[in-house]
């Protein structure tokens, strides 16, 4: 099966303004503008780009190169002397199905064919700027690293890189857990003491004195390490989108409000409400290690998320970052991957990886393509031979013309689909949604 089979190509082709004029494209966002009426302009390498605000200007001029990468199956001669073709207003996202790609909607809406949330297609115009997309909800996308509008999670970058930092949500809530599990030990201690023979505490300080105590110690667990869950149910009740996070919000908030309402104002409440010793019981212990075990089970499920995201970083480093083109005169020069366009002849030197998928066209050599088949054994190849970018030459040197680049390429289609397998929800995920959509107001309101 050819490789080309397995994804299918959108563009979006540039549209005119509503009064006939052609619209640019400002490179540094994205945004549609007028060049008669932009904010700026800067001339760069023979070519004219147009800019919204001076801000886009000045970041431009600092780093041209950042914003202008064309999209690897773009030739660098078929970039618009205005920037990029701006996009459609009403063809801005398009959406697929993870599962079925020729499926193409222009909203995010349940795929017909299997029921998936339909997620943004990556854009040629955006190859140049990481988009963040919410792990439970891939129909929202961003430029910029946020929080969900729906559920409150942390956006999470759609493309891997090769060298990625940290996950800094990931260290946030390790240091919200383990802030929150040295604070909540205690108070667990003090509330499971009565059951130590003897009664270790019920000496040495009042029932009363321990209250004041565990309202110090769950208070920063509450509201500092349980405060993303706090805000990811509030607003899960605000956009009607009821999940877990509202039960978790509810109950620690309910547990730990009651509490302090309890040890700030005993007299407000009945004698009913008094234990055996007259004190109004309190629940702080209840709030406390349901938000540090929420927490420990962020953390594992961070964890594990970016463990899964090994693969991908190592199918990525396959890819060699430059290639050796020969030119017209009989010159070689190495230039960056992303420059290498259809038709280029390239030069694989022995030990060297092979840039991109093509055909040999002179020399010979043996090719180890244990990456794509499993086999470990080299594979000779000869004059009119296929290549495939990625793979690790031997001990020849060969002469090859480039035919497929950039998101051609079969590494570059074997990183999109376990990326879109990462992100991907199983069907049985939605029927969970769906059951939870009624579990959760069952429980609030009963």
């Amino acid at each position: 099966m050819d490789p080309k089979d397995l994804f299918q190509i959108v563009e979006h082709k540039g549209s005119p303004s509503s009064d006939g004029r052609s619209l640019a494209r400002d490179p540094v966002c994205g945004m549609s503008v007028e060049p008669d009426s932009a904010a700026g302009s800067h001339h760069y390498m023979g070519q004219t780009y147009f800019f919204c605000s001076l801000h886009c200007l000045q970041k431009f001029r600092s780093e041209p190169s950042s914003y202008l990468a064309p999209a690897p199956d773009q030739p660098l001669s078929e970039i618009s002397s205005h920037g990029p073709k701006s996009e459609p207003a009403d063809k801005s996202h398009a959406y697929t199905c993870p599962m079925h790609p020729e499926v193409m909607q222009p909203s995010p809406e349940p795929c017909p064919k299997c029921g998936m949330v339909l997620e943004p297609v990556e854009t040629p115009g955006s190859a140049t700027r990481t988009t963040y997309t919410c792990p439970m909800h891939p129909e929202i996308v961003r430029h910029e690293p946020g929080s969900c509008p729906i559920c409150g999670m942390a956006l999470e970058p759609r493309a891997v890189a090769e060298e990625e930092g940290v996950n800094p949500e990931l260290v946030e809530m390790k240091r919200r857990f383990w802030v929150s599990l040295a604070l909540t030990a205690p108070i667990l201690f003090m509330t499971m003491a009565e059951m130590i023979p003897g009664h270790p505490l019920k000496l040495p300080m009042a029932v009363r004195h321990l209250s004041w105590i565990q309202f110090l110690l769950a208070t920063p667990v509450v509201l500092w390490g349980g405060w993303p869950f706090l805000v990811r149910g509030w607003m899960s009740i605000r956009n009607r989108s009821l999940n877990m996070f509202t039960l978790i919000a509810v109950g620690t908030g309910t547990a730990y409000f009651y509490s302090v309402a309890a040890t700030l104002f005993p007299d407000l409440f009945p004698p009913s409400f008094g234990g055996h010793d007259g004190e109004v019981a309190v629940y702080f212990e209840a709030a406390a290690v349901i938000t540090t075990l929420v927490l420990l089970g962020q953390v594992l499920e961070l964890r594990a998320r970016g463990q899964t995201r090994s693969a991908i970083k190592a199918l990525l480093r396959l890819a060699p970052k430059t290639a050796r083109v020969l030119r017209d005169n009989g010159a070689e020069e190495d230039v960056p991957l992303e420059r290498i366009k259809p038709g280029d002849r390239l030069r694989v030197r022995p030990g060297e990886k092979v840039p991109v998928d093509g055909v040999v066209l002179e020399g010979s050599s043996s090719i180890d393509e244990s990456m794509v088949t499993g086999e470990p054994i080299p594979v000779e190849k000869v004059s009119g031979s296929r290549v495939t970018g990625g793979t690790v030459n031997g001990t020849g040197s060969f002469l090859m013309q480039a035919v497929r680049v950039g998101s051609d390429t079969l590494l570059a289609q074997i990183v999109r689909m376990v990326s879109e397998a990462q992100r991907s929800r199983a069907p049985i995920q939605r029927l969970a949604d769906v059951v939870s959509s009624y579990f959760v107001p069952g429980v609030v309101l009963t």
